[in-house]
């Protein structure tokens, strides 16, 4: 398969309203399997608020959506500022979440999107590109290692139950 190339660009108000939609309702998805499911949406909202106080419009974020060469929307990406950082420091982003819409998904356009999501960041001279995924999301991690993504730190997780 011929590497994918995309094009970022930012997002609409209705791709970005229809991106967060789908990015809460993943979230909540994920969070349900530890709370009840009105708690994790409820979360997921927090999140969104907390994260992106402005919406679109919140400073240091780019909020974009994939188009490929022949102009379609292949997927959208959320980058911004390391929420591990403190305040001031840019060394490094955050890919808080990239999506492939299911018409283009095993196609390559997701290296194609983390692609040029590096080189975003490496535009804004920052150094490294860190994310976190799921642990038992296996297309993503090796989505992430085929793109030369390493473990930095491991947080486990185990249910006990009387």
């Amino acid at each position: 398969m011929d590497a994918q190339k995309v094009t970022l660009r930012r997002m609409t108000p209705s791709e970005y309203d229809a991106a967060t939609e789908h990015r809460e309702a993943e979230t909540a998805r994920e969070l349900s399997k530890f709370m009840p499911q009105e708690p994790a949406r409820e979360r997921a909202r927090q999140g969104t608020a907390r994260f992106l106080p402005d919406g679109l419009d919140t400073a240091g974020h780019h909020l974009v959506v994939a188009e490929n060469g022949s102009g379609e929307v292949v997927g959208n990406a959320w980058i911004g500022p390391d929420p591990r950082q403190a305040s001031g420091t840019t060394s490094s982003a955050w890919l808080y979440d990239i999506n492939v819409f299911p018409p283009f998904r095993r196609r390559g356009y997701g290296s194609a999107i983390l692609a040029a999501a590096e080189e975003l960041v490496a535009r804004e001279g920052r150094t490294s590109l860190n994310l976190n995924v799921v642990g038992d999301n296996e297309g993503a991690i090796a989505l992430y290692r085929r793109n030369g993504y390493g473990v930095s730190s491991m947080y486990l997780s185990k249910s006990v139950r009387r």
